[in-house]
């Protein structure tokens, strides 16, 4: 006999037994809390950085860090990346300041610039970051790593000359990549190694698996535990041996504004006659192209990053983006992309959503108001420690042993790719991988007797006399399929009887078409008997 069904428990009760909704942005705010710490602790120095290699006013690196943080986040349909000013606009911005002349010029070609990152998520070209292979952007994070690795060294030792997140192998001192490394063997600081040293075991230390297993452990990253432990120890050094300490040239470098009448006379707003000018486009259109191929490049690496494997809608990223730069500019800041290696320290630092982003871009406006003076004692050589762990975490030899493994098809475009990136910089390195990349995509598509279907026999055996040969296309055919098509037609035997079957294509490119009809009209004079099944006629050009 069935057992009757347990009476429904009161609606109270009911609702008490539920536990928190896993879409609550707060659900996971014990791991997003340290992260977006973390991540502000990296991204504000960078934000400066960039600022001044920019030719920029230092604020307005700040301020496109914090409208990345406080506005992208939002918008973005990406869970772990994090928005801000990038490296690779630098060149961009000394030029453009160069042809109009000021930053508050710039300032309005960026609004322009957002306005078109607009229009282009609305017509949904981020759908090209659909085809960047996958060994290219696995080669731009290795790359990333390592020159992260040899850019940081030199912050490590205590010279900084060159700015915190130069990712160019030709720097704007006149050094390269592997010049500044031997200019900063010779004039290291003591103290800054020494810190640099301390933090850099302190991470290492975070990272081993007796450390990780305890629970409090994981409630605080390591980079956080790292900074506070250098901060520390700096102090010590000025009461214990003062010749050491870490001296304010080697520190973080922040405005200290200690009102809000201050911060409005320091920010630089847009000049906007400057969109009466012709070269104001010019700049916006280079500025919109160069930032959004930068944002799918980063997205497209950073959800390979991702633990739990979640894709960013492409177009949703560049409306977010575009918004973002709209923003930045009307409030005189720089231009911003999704950028890698802030997102990589995010998820080293265990983010899970969004609101790591969303802390990071809340601190360093809190950092602008009221925090300038403390953060101003952190040593950049600690900072630079964080960073080296991120970078060989990008470029562990187990990824080049994998990308061996799956054969000079994708192991070629991906250490192509390294190299080009770290002797160029980050968007001409891709450049060049995506072309080695797409040639192997061709090469592979020219491949000839992938259509080929036999009535009977092995399939690379000759044909019997008349035997039908059944060539059947695909559902889609696009000009690369083109190549593949022509020389298994070529390679028929003179006096085969071929039926060549389009039934199952909703698609087949006009190219395509042009070759069948130029194979149709040679057919009859190498004794071809050819039959065509949903292909349709076209005429051929000059015909």
């Amino acid at each position: 006999m069935p057992h009757p069904l347990p009476a429904p428990a009161p609606l109270a009760a009911a609702k008490a037994t539920i536990p928190p909704s896993p879409t609550s942005p707060f659900a996971h705010l014990s791991q997003d809390a340290p992260a977006g710490l973390v991540v502000f602790l990296v991204a504000l120095p960078l934000c400066l950085g960039i600022s001044l290699a920019s030719g920029a006013p230092l604020l307005a690196g700040l301020v496109a860090g914090i409208v990345g943080g406080l506005v992208v986040s939002l918008l973005s349909g990406s869970h772990v990346s994090v928005s801000g000013p990038a490296a690779g606009l630098t060149i961009v911005m000394v030029s453009a300041i160069g042809t109009l002349g000021s930053f508050p010029a710039v300032a309005a070609a960026t609004a322009v610039a957002g306005v078109m990152q607009l229009a282009l998520g609305a017509a949904r070209a981020g759908i090209i970051a659909l085809y960047f292979p996958a060994a290219v952007i696995r080669g731009m994070l290795a790359a990333i790593g390592i020159i992260l690795i040899l850019k940081q060294l030199p912050h490590f030792v205590g010279f900084d000359k060159d700015y915190f997140e130069d990712l160019e192998f030709f720097q704007a001192d006149g050094r390269t990549t592997f010049t500044e490394l031997g200019a900063a063997l010779g004039a290291f600081s003591p103290g800054s190694v020494l810190i640099g040293l301390a933090s850099l075991l302190l991470l290492l230390l975070w990272d081993r698996p007796v450390v990780r297993r305890q629970a409090w452990a994981r409630l605080v990253p390591g980079a956080l535990v790292a900074v506070l432990a250098a901060l520390g120890l700096n102090q010590l050094l000025h009461l214990l041996a003062p010749a050491w300490q870490v001296r304010p040239a080697h520190l973080v470098h922040l405005p200290v504004l200690t009102t809000l009448g201050q911060l409005s006379r320091e920010m630089t707003w847009p000049d906007y006659s400057a969109l009466r000018r012709p070269a104001t486009y010019g700049v916006a259109l280079t500025i919109a192209i160069v930032a959004s191929l930068e944002t799918l490049l980063s997205i497209e690496a950073v959800d390979n990053l991702d633990p739990q494997k979640r894709h960013t809608p492409p177009n949703r990223e560049l409306l977010a983006q575009g918004a973002g730069n709209l923003v930045s500019a009307l409030l005189g800041g720089l231009p911003l992309t999704a950028v890698i290696v802030r997102s990589s320290a995010n998820i080293a630092a265990g983010a899970r959503t969004r609101l790591a982003a969303f802390i990071h871009g809340t601190l360093l406006l809190a950092s602008l108001l009221l925090l300038g003076r403390w953060l101003n004692l952190i040593p950049l050589s600690a900072l630079a420690a964080v960073l080296l762990v991120v970078g060989f975490k990008l470029t562990k030899p187990a990824l080049y042993r994998q990308q061996w493994r799956l054969g000079w098809a994708q192991f070629g475009p991906f250490i192509f790719t390294i190299i080009a990136v770290l002797f160029t910089d980050l968007l001409k390195g891709v450049s060049l991988g995506l072309v080695l990349g797409f040639f192997f995509i061709l090469k592979d598509n020219a491949k000839a007797g992938s259509y080929l279907r036999r009535e009977s026999g092995a399939p690379d055996a000759p044909p019997a006399p008349g035997e039908l040969l059944h060539l059947r296309l695909p559902e889609h055919v696009s000009f690369l399929n083109k190549a593949s098509i022509v020389t298994t037609l070529d390679q028929l035997p003179a006096g085969s009887r071929v039926l060549l079957d389009g039934s199952r294509s909703d698609v087949i490119d006009h190219d395509v078409l042009e070759a069948i009809e130029a194979f149709r009209q040679a057919a009859p004079a190498r004794g071809i008997e050819l039959e065509l099944r949903g292909v349709p006629q076209v005429a051929l050009a000059g015909h």
